[in-house]
């Protein structure tokens, strides 16, 4: 069957920082999207057929599958099975393999161990922010390195890495690079993770438990840690600093933010999902699902942004409202391939940015909202730099923010 909608391009054009393409907002929950490279495919927007498909197992992450809807350069590719250990782009049963081995080194058990490392990072972040004075980058000084540091401390990389990883990770990022410039950018975090197995610098770490464990073969090994440094700390630093910019621009949510951190964070990550082009499945075989056929090969685009604001599920979507429940959100997927590192991404943001807003209780931005500049080509959605200003700096230390609520938002 068919909706009868022509085929068109992606939209990526946002009315404001904050919300999702305004062209995706008037597609039907699914419809017709023409890729770069001329794959006929689909979009899903809707609420409801986004989570069916999340869940689906007739749907495969396997990248040699999947058609890239933006950025012609790497569309135009030719897509190679995954190396062993890079699980996102893995199938069950190896993808499910992966997840046993690493699944308890992200659970809520370790996460509340790192607790500290995170309130650590993050005061140190504050200290410095403040040392280096008014005005500042709140994404170079606060957002990027606090997630960088405490994935490097979980997996047992040097914190002076941390800047060439985050370069690279930009990189990757871009959905416009070039393939050479993507392919050398995995090199260089690949050839980190050689170095710190190989020297034995990484001193108890999960690179070193999993090298111990035996179960994991050298280049497995070396992937796996290329994917946890490339994905462990970029969606959650631009979720900082996306997060701080919407707070800084309504004074009453940002009020709302001590009274219950946990509750803010989860609306948060439902009002902002930054996920916007890259999570995709293409169909094993034809699958019937909100109205229409998608036929074996064929590339799904899952707008997880628009789904999070689908009214059929959030009333009132496009209010950001911390006092709401926004239970069952998506940010972090869902299903088999639901986000590893989602319980560390929540007690970050719940620390940091609660500490943030105690530390600098009269933080304002330093520049018209419409003057930052924000990350619309790119996999993770986010702001380039988020310039900020302040007169008063609290010395004494943050309240600590309690470490429940570490839930699974699915």
């Amino acid at each position: 069957m068919s909706d009868g909608q022509p085929a068109l391009p992606l939209e990526t054009d946002r009315p404001t920082p904050f919300d999702p393409p305004l062209g995706l907002r008037r597609r039907a929950p699914l419809s017709r999207l023409a890729y770069p490279d001329g794959h006929l495919g689909w979009v899903a927007t809707g609420y409801d057929v986004t989570r069916a498909i999340l869940a689906d197992p007739r749907f495969s992450t396997r990248r040699e599958l999947l058609h890239q809807p933006v950025g012609r350069e790497r569309a135009t590719e030719e897509p190679s099975p995954a190396e062993p250990g890079i699980f996102p782009h893995l199938d069950p049963p190896e993808h499910t393999r992966y997840r046993r081995l690493l699944g308890h080194h992200f659970g809520p058990r370790r996460v509340a161990e790192l607790m500290p490392a995170i309130r650590r990072h993050t005061e140190r972040a504050l200290r410095d922010l403040a040392d280096g004075g008014s005005p500042a980058d709140l994404v170079a000084g606060f957002a990027m390195p606090i997630p960088a540091l405490v994935i490097c401390e979980l997996l047992g990389v040097e914190a002076e890495d941390r800047q060439r990883i985050q370069a690279a990770t930009s990189v990757m990022n871009d959905l416009d690079s070039h393939p050479e410039q993507a392919a050398d950018a995995v090199g260089t975090i690949t050839a980190t993770v050689r170095a710190v197995l190989a020297d034995g610098r990484s001193d108890g770490g999960l690179l070193a438990q999993a090298a111990a464990s035996g179960e994991l073969g050298d280049e497995e090994l070396t992937n796996l840690g290329m994917v946890l440094l490339a994905t462990g700390h970029l969606p959650t630093a631009s979720m900082l600093a996306l997060g701080a910019f919407v707070l800084l621009t309504d004074p009453v949510q940002r009020a709302r933010l001590a009274v219950d951190p946990g509750r803010a964070v989860e609306e948060l990550l439902r009002y902002l999902s930054i996920l916007q082009f890259d999570v995709r499945r293409t169909a094993l075989t034809a699958v019937e699902i909100g109205g229409q056929v998608i036929a074996a090969g064929e590339t799904v685009v899952l707008a997880l942004p628009l789904a999070n604001r689908d009214p059929g599920h959030f009333p009132d979507p496009d209010t950001l409202d911390l006092t709401r429940s926004a239970a069952g959100h998506l940010a972090f997927g869902h299903g088999v391939h639901q986000c590893l590192g989602q319980h560390l991404a929540r007690a970050e943001l719940r620390v940091a940015l609660t500490a943030l807003f105690e530390h600098f209780p009269d933080l304002r931005l330093a520049v018209p909202p419409a003057e930052v500049p924000t990350r619309d080509r790119m996999a993770v959605y986010g702001v380039d730099r988020l310039p900020v200003s302040w007169s008063t700096v609290r010395t004494e230390q943050p309240r600590k923010v309690h470490d429940h609520a570490l839930q699974d938002s699915g």
